[in-house]
């Protein structure tokens, strides 16, 4: 019984984590200062491949699919498929429900936009991540690397180091591909590994701890 309930509580993590990653990509698009590293890589490259972005999202995250089931598939699980099936139409939805509500935003209003869908990404990072069944295809790389395999300079380095590296690549090619780059990507790019190591100190572990103590 206690198996089945932490295991439940661990789906309703990856669950909420999923849902709220989607929702988040939403309010930086409609934020329209940048969106996150990732996004702003398969950004640029819908620039140059003329498809709808859900089924973009979905093809580049079935080729990284590819590269982590050869690195570790210790990161494959359920949250890695609900983010390659659906991550990108979800974001689709959050985008459309915004623009139906808010119409055009204010400054202010794009502000506000801005600092929920930091947030909220990073909430949603840490909920997936202590889950432990599975991340993102693009999360999976960082964790491998910050977990010693391989070292760098023979080193292992810590997570948000790794993290902050990988989004600025994603950052770089983004940009070279025309994709748009504003403050909201740099802040990303800079702050979202640190920020997700707090929410999962803070608030997605303890959560779990929850459950192993009941």
């Amino acid at each position: 019984m206690f198996k089945r309930d932490l295991l439940s509580r661990r789906v309703l993590l990856a669950l909420a984590g999923m849902a709220l990653a989607g929702v988040s990509l939403g309010f930086f698009k409609r934020a329209m200062f940048g969106v996150d590293p990732y996004q702003c890589f398969v950004n640029g490259l819908a620039n140059v491949i003329p498809i709808r972005f859900g089924t973009l999202y979905m093809l580049v995250n079935a080729v990284q699919l590819a590269v982590v089931f050869f690195l570790d598939r210790h990161y494959i699980g359920i949250s890695t498929f609900i983010n390659l099936f659906l991550l990108g139409y979800m974001a689709e939805f959050s985008e459309a429900a915004l623009l139906r509500i808010f119409g055009e935003p204010s400054m202010a209003l794009r502000v506000a936009f801005l600092l929920v869908g930091v947030v909220v990404t990073c909430i949603a990072a840490a909920l997936y991540y202590t889950a432990d069944l599975g991340v993102s295809t693009y999360d999976a790389i960082p964790l491998h690397i910050a977990d010693g395999k391989p070292k760098v300079l023979g080193r292992v380095l810590p997570f948000r180091a790794v993290r902050i590296l990988s989004d600025l690549i994603c950052v770089g090619v983004g940009l070279a591909l025309g994709a748009p780059v504003g403050v909201g990507t740099v802040i990303t790019a800079l702050f979202m590994g640190p920020l997700i190591t707090f929410f999962r100190r803070t608030l997605s572990d303890p959560l779990l701890a929850r459950g192993r103590q009941g």
